[in-house]
């Protein structure tokens, strides 16, 4: 499904002051989805069909700052923050207990949720993500956006250099067509500017290390690692760490797939996560 068809399905909604792109999809197990950094709710495209047939009534949103969501110029984003609005779109939506799925930046959202409520949700799912700070490994372009010069690169960002960096972080090819829908979404108001702003989620993940592995390591419901090793970003160093801290999780590793395993191999992550939810997972 195109950036655009996938816009269409959804709505916006008011929460906590800001305006949210949402989209609601299929009826029965709630599972909500939460995206990575520097993209938006169409990351997830390809899996929401999977998951409905699954039977599974699937939320999915552009968190705060991304995607077709208010992307305020000065605002201080953070991770709690984020946290804040999908409980409180929960509560808009009448979700009590759901399922969690989240890749990247997403990943320490959920470990924030995690850390709060464990009870309220049923199943987690994560891809590819800095789970553990200390293993997090950002490329180039992250390290100068997240610097002292970061403003002045992110002015001066535009579709060939993003998509060159994306491509950085890919094991496998994916579509042109999907690549600049992702530049599209990012882009939308001049959201690229903000990645400096966005990026400071690196240096919540030191400050509430503690907080968020402790949060990880304690979780008692089912747990799903869906992992593309060739990740430079949080590959497989990081699947080392999580095989030890939690050996009796369910593990789906896509051998040649990087940072996205949704995108580089759709159809491999979507029926691992189906499988899971419905829990049908080994």
């Amino acid at each position: 499904m195109n950036l655009t068809d996938w816009i269409a399905g959804g709505a916006e909604a008011e929460v906590n002051g800001h305006r949210l792109f949402v989209r609601q999809d299929g009826t029965g197990i709630p599972v909500t989805l939460v995206h990575g950094f520097p993209t938006s709710s169409h990351d997830w495209a390809p899996a929401v069909p999977r998951l409905v047939a699954a039977g599974c009534r699937v939320t999915t949103l552009d968190l705060l700052g991304f995607g077709h969501s208010d992307k305020p110029r000065r605002h201080r984003y953070s991770i709690p923050e984020q946290a804040d609005l999908i409980e409180a779109l929960w509560r808009r939506l009448g979700i009590g207990e759901t399922a969690l799925v989240a890749h990247d930046y997403g990943v320490s959202v959920a470990q924030e949720l995690l850390a709060r409520d464990p009870g309220r949700i049923t199943r987690t799912a994560l891809l590819n993500g800095g789970l553990y700070a200390d293993l997090h490994r950002p490329i180039p372009v992250q390290r100068l956006l997240h610097g002292r010069l970061g403003p002045l690169l992110a002015r001066f960002t535009d579709e060939k250099r993003f998509t060159a960096s994306l491509r950085g972080v890919l094991a496998k090819p994916v579509p042109d067509a999907l690549l600049h829908d992702m530049w599209t979404s990012v882009a939308r108001e001049n959201g690229h500017r903000l990645a400096p702003r966005l990026l400071r989620y690196i240096d919540e993940r030191r400050v509430h290390f503690d907080r968020w592995t402790g949060s990880l390591e304690r979780y008692e419901g089912p747990l799903l690692f869906v992992w593309g090793p060739e990740d430079p970003v949080s590959g497989a160093h990081v699947l080392v760490r999580l095989r030890e801290r939690r050996p009796r999780a369910a593990f789906a590793v896509l051998p040649g797939v990087g940072h996205y395993p949704q995108l580089e191999a759709p159809e491999e992550t979507a029926s691992a996560l189906a499988a899971f939810l419905a829990g049908r997972e080994s």
